[in-house]
C-alpha cells in the first residue's frame, strides 16, 4: 500500500446538499480514514489518509459531488501518512 494523506478544500454549493455524507460513504467504502467537515466560509474540508489510489478515486468524486452540489473549486494538498485516524468521520 502506498499510504499518503491529503487535505482537500471544496468550494461552491457544497453545504446543505448531502456533500459530507456522500464523501463519508465513499471514503468508508474505499477503506480511507480521516474526516470531512463544513467550514464557516461555506466550503467543505476533507482530511483523508490511506492508499493513494483510493484517495485519488475519492478526489475524483469530490470534484463532482452529489447531484444537488455545484463544485466550483477543489484545492488539494498532499501530506505524509500519519496513521492517527482509525475511521472516517463527519464533523
Amino acid at each position: 500500500m502506498n499510504a499518503v494523506g491529503a487535505q482537500v478544500v471544496i468550494s461552491g454549493l457544497v453545504q446543505g446538499v448531502g456533500y459530507r455524507y456522500s464523501c463519508y460513504h465513499l471514503a468508508r467504502q474505499l477503506g480511507l480514514t480521516g474526516w470531512v467537515k463544513n467550514r464557516p466560509d461555506g466550503s467543505v474540508e476533507v482530511l483523508v489518509e490511506g492508499d493513494r489510489g483510493g484517495i485519488e478515486i475519492l478526489i475524483d468524486q469530490l470534484k463532482v459531488g452529489p447531484p444537488s452540489a455545484v463544485v466550483k473549486r477543489v484545492d488539494i494538498s498532499w501530506t505524509n501518512f500519519t496513521g492517527k485516524y482509525n475511521d472516517f468521520d463527519v464533523g
